[in-house]
C-alpha cells in the first residue's frame, strides 16, 4: 500500500523532472556580456558566452616582414572601420605560416593605439561555432563598441553546411550586418574549399556551374582579398634579423645566416613561422628572454 507521503514525493519528483526538461528545451536568456572586461574575446557556445582574453598572443606589426602590401591594406581598412567609416570584410588567404593570423591580431593592436576612442574589440569565433553567429551578432549589435569578428583557418568540405551561416553574415540577411562589425577570416584556400572538390562537383553535376557556385562565390563576398605567398631566402633572413634587433640579440651576421639557412633546410620550408621558430631556439641558446 502506498502512503500519502510517498505519493507526494513521487509527484514532486515528477514535477522537478518536467521543469528540468522544459528548461533544457528553453534555456534562460544569455545575460549581456561585459564588453569592457578586455579588448579581445573568444566566443563559446553551450552555453553562449564571450570569454575575455587577458593577454592576446601576438607580435608587433613592425616585426611582420615581407607582407608590406597586405599589412598596409588591412591596416588602412581597419582604421577606416575604427573611425566609423565604410570598411570591407577581408579574406587573408595563401601559404601556411606567412603571418595571416598574426597580421589580424597585430593590426588590431595598432588600430587601438592610433584610434583609442574607438574601443575596438577583437572577437574570435571557431569555424564549428558558425551556426551560432546570429546570436553573437545580436550581442554586438546592441553594443556601442566596434568589433573585428575573426575566424581563423576557415575552410569547408563538400558536405559542410556551416558556410551557409557565414554567407548570411556576409550577405547581411534581413537585418543586415551590424555597422559596428567587420569580418576578417584566414584560409589556406582562396575559394575556401579544395580545388579537387570544386573540379569533382563540376564534372559530376547535371548543372556544373550551379553545383559549386554557392560555395565558391562565398569568397567573392569578402571585399578585400589579401594573398600570402611563400617567402624567399632574403625575406626569411630579414625576418630573423628583425627579431634579433627587436629583442636585443646580438650575433655575428655570418653565424646567424649559416644557422638560419641550416634550420630552414632541416624543416624543408621557409616561412614567417619557421623564422620565428628558429629565432626562439636561438634566443634560448643565447640566454635571451622573450
Amino acid at each position: 500500500m502506498t502512503s500519502g507521503s510517498d505519493t507526494g514525493f513521487a509527484a514532486d519528483d515528477s514535477l522537478r523532472r518536467i521543469a528540468e526538461a522544459l528548461e533544457r528545451l528553453s534555456p534562460a536568456a544569455t545575460p549581456a556580456p561585459d564588453l569592457t572586461a578586455a579588448e579581445a574575446f573568444v566566443w563559446h557556445v553551450a552555453p553562449d558566452h564571450l570569454q575575455p582574453v587577458a593577454q592576446v598572443n601576438r607580435v608587433s606589426l613592425d616585426l611582420l616582414v615581407g607582407i608590406g602590401r597586405s599589412r598596409d591594406t588591412l591596416l588602412t581598412n581597419t582604421l577606416q572601420f575604427a573611425k566609423g567609416l565604410p570598411a570591407n570584410n577581408a579574406l587573408l588567404w595563401g601559404a601556411r605560416g606567412m603571418g595571416k593570423s598574426s597580421l589580424v591580431k597585430a593590426v588590431h593592436a595598432r588600430a587601438l593605439e592610433l584610434e583609442p576612442a574607438s574601443a575596438l574589440k577583437l572577437v574570435e569565433i571557431q569555424r564549428e561555432d558558425l551556426p551560432s553567429i546570429g546570436r553573437l551578432m545580436a550581442h554586438m549589435r546592441a553594443s556601442p563598441a566596434r568589433f573585428i569578428l575573426f575566424c581563423d583557418d576557415l575552410s569547408f568540405s563538400h558536405d559542410d553546411q556551416h558556410y551557409k551561416s557565414l554567407k548570411a553574415v556576409l550577405d547581411g540577411g534581413v537585418e543586415g550586418r551590424p555597422d559596428n562589425v567587420v569580418l576578417y577570416a584566414t584560409s589556406n584556400r582562396r575559394h575556401l574549399m579544395p580545388r579537387d572538390m570544386i573540379e569533382n562537383e563540376r564534372s559530376s553535376a547535371i548543372s556544373p556551374s550551379e553545383a559549386v557556385e554557392e560555395k565558391v562565390s562565398l569568397s567573392d563576398r569578402f571585399g578585400l582579398w589579401l594573398g600570402f605567398h611563400p617567402c624567399d631566402q632574403d625575406e626569411y633572413l630579414a625576418m630573423i634579423e628583425g627579431y634579433c634587433a627587436a629583442y636585443g640579440l646580438h650575433i655575428a651576421p655570418d653565424r646567424l645566416r649559416a644557422e638560419a639557412i641550416e634550420w630552414q633546410a632541416t624543416r624543408g620550408s621557409r616561412s614567417g613561422r619557421v623564422a620565428w621558430q628558429f629565432f626562439t631556439d636561438l634566443a634560448g641558446r643565447e640566454g635571451v628572454r622573450l
